[in-house]
């Protein structure tokens, strides 16, 4: 069974979905953002870019990039903080390409990014629609962190936090044991994690399954919406080195999974852990939770860290169609929405 999180909507604002992306683009981070783009009933507030698959300043503007490719040019982007809180800046360009979005992103846009940074972005909007706004988090989590810090009653304010990151009982994608968004700023992570969100973790464990065939990708490929071609074409460096590892063609999506979770959250079912992010040693960024059933059943040690939502099955098949659909209508990239940051 899914255990339902609470959620401060109105019954009249239950059917629309007010999204801030926190993103560091990054081509599955591109996806997404296409993906969420063509969803009738979510709203793109605003997007904070992030350090983690490219530097903060190449984020912003693929982030300008991908909402002007889908009409969005109206939606704010704000300049995350540019490094971890406590550590070295680390980027993942040998997977995302050096523009991180595969060496095809193109001419910049000719807009330019906010004023205010990416953390006074989300407190801000936060505080004028109190228990109105859903935050994606799809990069590690300085700028949450950062936010979290300017206004402590940051989880109060928002609706819902999802956050694409950790790895449970899976090895980690940055070292064996951590998940790169977890990996890339873990002082940041620990902050959110016990901060008192109402958050839904995606974790590698279940963004694994979120995979793209090669027959998948050539219906993307073949399709004429704008939204599909922008996609394929940031897709082909990714794809060859995925494939290179798996010795067949495909991809894995993890960001478009979150996102689609986010958007239909019986896509997934859930169990309420604490999760502790190992910040010293070897196992640095690793995300932790305690499951032996003496713990679990009967509190164990008291211990006054909220609990998160951590998915722990999904329908991926489903998830992958949506998005799938998303990306080939016709109109994807057509965007006619509305949006008031």
């Amino acid at each position: 069974m899914t255990e339902q999180g609470g959620s401060c909507m109105s019954p009249a604002a239950s059917t629309r979905l007010s999204v801030v992306i926190d993103t560091d683009p990054g081509v599955d981070d591109t996806w997404a953002i296409l993906f969420l783009a063509a969803q009738p009933d979510v709203e793109i507030v605003a997007v904070g870019a992030a350090h983690g698959n490219v530097p903060t300043a190449v984020a912003a503007a693929n982030a300008l990039r991908v909402l002007d490719v889908v009409g969005l040019d109206q939606v704010p982007v704000a300049v995350g903080h540019p490094v971890p809180l406590q550590q070295p800046l680390q980027t993942a360009e040998f997977v995302h390409g050096a523009d991180g979005l595969g060496g095809r992103a193109g001419p910049p846009s000719p807009r330019r990014v906010s004023a205010e940074s990416a953390a006074e972005q989300l407190v801000r909007l936060a505080r004028q629609r109190p228990g109105e706004l859903t935050l994606l988090a799809l990069a590690p989590l300085t700028n949450i962190a950062l936010a979290l810090r300017m206004e402590p009653n940051l989880p109060r304010l928002l609706r819902r936090v999802v956050f694409m990151g950790g790895a449970f009982h899976v090895p980690g994608n940055v070292t064996a044991w951590a998940e790169a968004n977890s990996a890339h700023d873990p002082e940041a992570a620990e902050e959110v994690l016990r901060a008192g969100f109402d958050l839904i973790m995606v974790p590698l464990d279940m963004t694994e399954h979120a995979w793209a065939d090669a027959s998948w990708l050539k219906r993307i490929a073949d399709a004429a919406a704008p939204a599909a071609r922008f996609a394929s074409a940031v897709l082909e460096t990714y794809v060859a080195l995925y494939s290179d590892a798996h010795g067949t063609v495909g991809c894995v999506l993890h960001d478009p999974l979150a996102a689609a979770i986010m958007v239909d959250e019986s896509l997934a079912t859930y169990k309420k852990r604490q999760v502790m992010v190992e910040l010293a040693g070897h196992a640095r960024g690793a995300t932790l939770i305690d499951e032996r059933k003496f713990r679990v059943d009967h509190g164990g040690i008291p211990d006054q860290r909220p609990t998160v939502r951590i998915a722990a099955t999904v329908d991926a098949a489903t998830a992958m169609d949506r998005v799938h659909r998303a990306l080939i209508t016709p109109e994807a990239g057509q965007s006619s929405k509305t949006h008031m940051p």
